[in-house]
């Protein structure tokens, strides 16, 4: 594979959301633990008009964990006018914070870059007959 291979083919899916860790005091394999879980628990959050999980959706866009096991989550809406733009975040965090070992989680609210059907994830397409 050439370097523009790999390159291409470590790329994440548009609605990847950047999971990052900035932890020494945590092993890889306690990462790795916590980030599966994170990414499960967002997977039960539903936008309620769309039959499909906010992770899938591509609304969250960034988790970041710090030594602490603190959780800051950028996530947005598939339109600023949501009617559950006051309630979603509270799911989340809610959500986040069940994940065992997770201390602290905090939902930063974000419109940029705008979200878009761009950043749906193949499952989504599929489950919303978008083909």
């Amino acid at each position: 594979m050439s370097d523009t291979e790999v390159a291409e083919a470590e790329q994440p899916s548009p609605n990847a959301a950047t999971i990052t860790a900035e932890s020494s005091n945590l092993s890889p394999d306690e990462i790795e633990r916590l980030t599966e879980n994170i990414v499960g628990a967002l997977k039960t959050v539903y936008d309620p008009e769309i039959p499909v999980d906010i992770y899938e959706l591509g609304l969250i866009y960034k988790v970041d964990l710090d030594d602490n096991r603190n959780i800051t989550i950028d996530m947005t809406l598939t339109a600023p006018g949501c009617p559950v733009a006051g309630e979603m975040p509270i799911w989340v965090e809610n959500a986040v914070a069940s994940v065992e070992g997770v201390q602290d989680v905090k939902v930063n609210m974000v419109f940029d870059p705008p979200w878009d059907q761009s950043r749906m994830s193949e499952e989504a397409m599929v489950a919303l007959n978008w083909w």
